[in-house]
C-alpha cells in the first residue's frame, strides 16, 4: 500500500507500467463536471470509477481484495476512511471471488484504519485487503 498527495504523484510512475497514464487522466480532470460511473481511460486495462455516495460505519465496511486489478483510491474533497489488512491474514472469505468483477470480500476485521484528505489516494495492491468508504 502506498499513502499519498496527488501533487507527488510523478514519484510513483515507475512502480507500475499503467501508473503514468493512470495519474495524468486524475491530474487533468474536472471531476466536478463528471457524473458518477465508469470512464475508460485504456479501454479494461485502465479504468475510473467515480463513486459518489454515504460513507459506512466501520462495522458496516467489508474488506474486499482484487486478482487483476491496483486500486488508486483518490479522495476529492471532505475526508474517508479505510480499513487494511494483509491479505494473508484474511481467513474468512463472504463468497467467492467475482471474476467478471474482481472481488472477493472477507469478514475478517481490519488491523489498522487510516483517512485520506482531499487530494489525497491510496494505492492498493492484490496483497492488501481493504474497506474503503468508511
Amino acid at each position: 500500500m502506498i499513502i499519498d498527495s496527488l501533487k507527488n504523484h510523478a514519484l510513483y510512475a515507475s512502480v507500475n507500467p499503467r501508473f503514468a497514464k493512470a495519474f495524468e487522466f486524475l491530474t487533468t480532470r474536472d471531476f466536478s463536471a463528471m457524473e458518477p460511473g465508469r470512464y475508460e481511460i485504456d479501454g479494461d486495462e485502465i479504468f475510473l470509477s467515480l463513486n459518489v455516495g454515504e460513507l459506512k460505519k466501520p462495522e458496516n465496511a467489508a474488506l474486499e481484495v482484487h486478482d487483476k486489478y491496483i486500486d488508486i483510491q483518490l479522495v476529492l474533497s471532505g475526508r474517508e476512511s479505510f480499513g487494511w489488512r494483509d491479505r494473508r491474514e484474511c481467513s474468512a472469505p463472504h463468497g467467492e471471488m467475482n471474476n467478471d468483477k474482481d472481488i472477493l470480500f472477507f469478514e475478517d476485521k481490519p488491523s489498522t484504519t487510516f483517512t485520506l484528505h482531499d487530494g489525497q489516494f491510496c494505492i492498493l495492491f492484490p496483497e492488501d485487503a481493504h474497506a474503503p468508504m468508511i
